[in-house]
């Protein structure tokens, strides 16, 4: 009678087991999957659909779910790897990419690890492509670099089922000695520049000056030409202002002359400054040598043409 009863625990319990193995399965058996995601499903171990963003139920024990996708965009380091460059330099490289599913069957079959292989890809263009340039140019190229990593990227990412939007260069370290060599070079460089720079304001300040000099010599030698200008201009309109003069006396005393009894005004004039210079004479210190008509008065006008007028 027990032994009766211990066999129906055992079965009712294996049953129980069965019946709790099965609603887990069905619980199991219902999918949620969340937007920009990607599941895909096998059937007895095949290939059977792919589930998209949304509710989903399956067929207990017969699917299940073996691959799970993000098809959002994401970043993959690439690790620090050493390159040479065509000039026999070592150099260590990392730097990040960023992918995204874009076909989650030939993600889940095309490739074991998407993720891995993008990266080994990555690194051994890197190295090819360094290859080709010399350590200057490493630096320089970057954007080359990064081109041919996604051109190749893209082309394996169509069997891997991703797209490689771009791929990015974080550090390019060179080696102490060629760090330290680089650092020199640029310091070198800086000190030409600012050797240079202070040439050229030498060189600029001289010129300034020199230009200031000619500018002083010019301003003055136009102010002495142009005083010289007036002071000639000065002398002749003084020469003219007297010579005018002259001639408006001269013409006046033509008049004078002219007019009735004008030769005897003149005379009477004339006489008075010929009286007037024998004041001098009674000086005994002066030695005069006299004509002995000197003193013929009615002579001396007689010859200018100034005989009294009898009028």
């Amino acid at each position: 009678m027990i032994a009766g009863i211990n066999t129906d625990l055992i079965v009712l319990g294996i049953w129980g087991l069965i019946f709790a193995i099965f609603i887990i399965k069905l619980f199991q058996s219902i999918r949620l999957v969340p937007t920009k995601s990607a599941y895909i499903v096998e059937r007895l171990g095949k290939y059977h659909t792919t589930l998209d963003a949304g509710f989903h139920a399956l067929v207990p024990l017969i699917d299940k779910v073996a691959y799970m996708h993000d098809l959002k965009e994401e970043t993959i380091d690439v690790p620090p790897q050493e390159c040479f460059s065509s000039d026999e330099v070592n150099v260590e490289v990392d730097g990040v990419i960023y992918i995204s599913v874009v076909d989650p069957v030939k993600a889940s079959y095309g490739v074991t690890d998407y993720r891995f292989a993008a990266i080994q890809l990555a690194q051994t263009t890197t190295r090819s492509v360094i290859g080709t340039l010399d350590l200057d140019r490493t630096f320089e190229e970057r954007d080359v670099i990064s081109a041919k990593v996604v051109e190749v990227l893209d082309q394996a990412g169509a069997t891997w089922g991703i797209r490689v939007h771009r791929y990015e260069i974080k550090n390019i370290a060179p080696p102490e000695t060629v760090k330290n060599a680089m650092e020199m070079q640029v310091n070198a460089e800086r000190e030409r520049r600012a050797l240079l720079a202070k040439s050229e304001g030498d060189k600029q300040s001289k010129i300034n000056r020199s230009e200031g000099v000619k500018a002083e010599m010019i301003n003055r030698s136009e102010g002495e030409m142009q005083k010289r200008i007036n002071e000639a201009e000065g002398k002749a309109e003084e020469i003219l202002t007297i010579a005018k003069a002259t001639a408006e006396s001269i013409e006046r005393m033509a008049q004078v002359v002219s007019a009735p009894g004008g030769k005897n005004v003149v005379r009477m004039q004339l006489g008075a400054q010929y009286l007037k210079q024998f004041d001098g004479l009674t000086n005994s210190a002066n030695k005069i040598v006299l004509p002995g008509n000197m003193m013929d008065f009615d002579h001396w006008m007689d010859s200018i043409g100034l005989e009294e007028s009898k009028d």
